[in-house]
């Protein structure tokens, strides 16, 4: 009888997962420093959206009152099956276009593979998942770029177009608008126990692999102006960047903060990242925390991967989850 060989399991080749895996943003910030006042001498375009904020993608004028949204985005497996890394890759490199207002009309992919490690058939999986849902987007995948990597990683480069009569961005923020989140929190933890133990969260997979397409509209068509997603810094660290860029304090219910199922298990058990630890070592000199204690803290700053829309705002089936006020001593408070 011959033995069946044991399914891969793309996330033990990688030492982080998903956006967990991103520089923490303390150390980012350091990074580009000093990046945001240079330019070209002559730009042959206008930049509308740079690096000032940290926003979520680039976006330059072009004719007839359009931006072109630029972006990418790329990461470790965050999920063991190959197809469904594909899928949660792109989704998430399609949402940064998302969160500005914008429609992705245009991808390329970015994929780093261990050739002598992995089989070719398995990349070409993620590849399937990626233009899959790029095509469910109604964005087109033109080749790509690709590496021979000690990990594997996956993303893409998406460009988008986007009114700029109607750009979201994450400096316009207003005191007196209530703050909506458009997914539930949670994917930091159940990815980080499907890692260590190789259980599957349907509820994890299902969220990362929706497209942030209909909150984006709806947030356009309801005249939101204010937003971000909420990816690698954790629901803490994006609403803090967002409060500070917009010169607002931002005050979270968090009560009213919704999770997946098994979230709070898997913190309970354990299956904190390293990365949702940084993120709120980095948040808290700037926010008061004093209503929460430290595993309801680590769940708001839980590093998520593909998110939902942070808006300031209402959009309709969005729970509202607090509001921006005039700014206070700390940029973020929990109630």
């Amino acid at each position: 009888m011959t033995a069946t060989a044991p399914p891969v399991r793309l996330t033990q080749y990688a030492h982080g997962g998903g956006c967990a895996c991103k520089i923490p943003p303390g150390e980012l910030e350091a990074v580009v420093a000093g990046l945001t006042a240079t330019g070209p001498t002559h730009p042959a375009a206008e930049l509308v959206v740079g690096l000032d904020d940290g926003d979520d993608a680039a976006v330059v004028r072009i004719a007839g009152g359009q931006g072109l949204v630029l972006t990418t985005d790329f990461f470790t497996p965050v999920v063991d099956d190959a197809y469904t890394f594909g899928r949660i890759a792109a989704a998430n490199a399609l949402s940064d276009v998302y969160a500005m207002g914008g429609i992705p009309v245009m991808a390329v992919n970015l994929l780093g593979w261990p050739r002598d490690v992995l089989p070719a058939e398995l990349a070409a999986e993620v590849l399937r998942g990626g233009l899959e849902v790029a095509h469910e987007a109604g964005c087109h995948v033109g080749g790509g770029h690709s590496i021979d990597d000690p990990e594997p990683k996956y993303g893409m480069a998406v460009t988008g177009l986007v009114d700029l009569d109607r750009l979201i961005r994450n400096d316009a923020a207003v005191a007196g608008t209530a703050l909506s989140l458009t997914k539930p929190l949670g994917v930091g933890v159940l990815n980080s126990r499907h890692k260590n133990t190789g259980e599957v969260s349907a509820e994890a997979v299902a969220s990362m692999t929706a497209l942030n397409a209909e909150a984006s509209v709806a947030a356009v068509a309801a005249g939101i102006r204010a937003g971000t997603d909420v990816t690698g810094f954790g629901l803490l660290g994006h609403l803090y960047k967002m409060a500070r860029a917009s010169g607002v304090t931002a005050v979270v219910d968090a009560a009213a903060v919704p999770y997946l199922a098994g979230a709070r298990q898997a913190l309970a058990d354990g299956w904190v990242s390293g990365g949702t630890r940084r993120n709120l070592d980095w948040v808290r000199p700037h926010a008061d925390l004093s209503a929460v204690g430290e595993d309801e803290a680590l769940l708001l700053a839980d590093a998520q991967t593909s998110g939902g829309l942070l808006l300031g705002g209402e959009v309709p089936g969005a729970p509202v989850i607090g509001e921006f006020v005039a700014q206070q001593e700390f940029a973020v408070v929990v109630r």
